[in-house]
């Protein structure tokens, strides 16, 4: 695998991620790479999601955007977590509006047994455009993502979002054998896929456990952390910093601490001084409430220096907001959001 170039490694973002001390707080946002940028909107007209996540330079223009513009401390790839379970032969598309929807949902151990594995030429559009983005980059790391197995198999069993995620936990309950069985493909093509971005120069991932807050600790132990254990611990070696995240995973905090990754993603509803506590001496990513942006400007201001002081309780932190950018934020809040987490956090 190729770890980070040197150009990056002394950056402040992966500096956060280890531990060590740091000049400023870095900053980025997830789903910063469109969204709510006017230019994303315009390079994406009349394309596809999934169109748009095969096309290399359209993708390396796209997560470039918004360092341009916000001057964040690292980029994240624009892509798709259902991206490798498509190149895995599972037909879907990328509904606007809806998100991921599955034709076939997995419902038997002969569905599981269709989910093939993949290797670097089934996503070789991935390769090209982090090889691209490393060289725009420049001194910016570049974060590579995928989805966590319990999220891509909660997509592919429900046949599309949920809110309840209903037919998912039926599926663990009634077929354990079969579910840990799609888990552990899932937990195979998505570690395929990390190692690609890795290979290509990524300088950090993040394992997107979206779903995961659906679940009690107790189910989340049993049905979910053996599988995100084994992608962040098979990466281990790779050279680069691992972040995991989920969302309305408060309960299950302490757990996501052990499954492997260097740095814990906190969503807004739990105070960092408090996750700090729970992730046995991780760094911290978060957590800004993405609704606060729209706020005034001095309630912005009160609740990012507040985030910064919770911060300071972890080995630490990376600041982020508590889930994605929402597409009716306004661009230019952000760029201010960057600017005061340098200016007010400046050692």
């Amino acid at each position: 695998m190729q770890a980070m170039t040197r150009e990056t490694e002394g950056s402040a973002f992966l500096r956060a991620c280890r531990g060590e001390p740091v000049p400023y707080t870095p900053v980025w946002f997830m789903r910063q790479a469109g969204r709510s940028l006017p230019e994303y909107r315009r390079v994406r007209e009349g394309i596809g999601m999934l169109e748009s996540c095969r096309r290399p330079e359209l993708v390396c223009e796209i997560t470039l955007q918004p360092v341009r513009r916000h001057r964040v401390d690292a980029a994240i790839l624009f892509s798709d977590i259902v991206v490798p379970v498509a190149a895995a032969g599972v037909e879907l598309d990328i509904v606007p509006g809806t998100g991921p929807v599955i034709a076939e949902p997995v419902r038997t151990a002969a569905d599981v047994e269709r989910l093939r594995p993949i290797d670097g030429a089934d996503v070789s559009y991935v390769d090209e455009a982090v090889r691209l983005l490393v060289k725009e980059l420049g001194p910016t790391p570049l974060i590579g993502f995928a989805g966590a197995p319990f999220t891509l198999a909660s997509y592919l069993v429900e046949g599309g979002p949920s809110r309840t995620h209903a037919k998912t936990k039926a599926f663990m309950y009634q077929a354990p054998q079969v579910w840990h069985a799609l888990c552990a493909r899932l937990a195979e093509i998505t570690l395929a896929f990390l190692r690609v971005q890795v290979a290509a120069g990524v300088s950090a991932v993040q394992l997107f456990d979206s779903w995961a807050g659906a679940l009690s600790e107790r189910d989340y132990r049993r049905f979910v952390l053996p599988h995100s254990s084994h992608v962040l611990s098979s990466l281990a070696d790779a050279g680069v910093p691992r972040i995991h995240f989920g969302v309305g995973t408060a309960p299950l905090l302490t757990a996501m601490g052990e499954a492997g990754a260097d740095v814990v993603g906190v969503d807004w509803r739990t105070p960092l001084d408090q996750a700090a506590g729970r992730v046995g001496g991780r760094a911290v990513q978060g957590n800004l409430d993405p609704c606060v942006v729209f706020a005034p400007w001095d309630v912005i201001e009160d609740e990012v220096r507040r985030v910064l002081a919770d911060g300071r309780s972890a080995p630490g932190h990376v600041f982020n907001l508590g889930h994605g950018v929402l597409p009716e934020t306004d661009a230019e809040v952000l760029t201010r959001i960057v600017d005061l987490v340098h200016t007010a956090s400046a050692r």
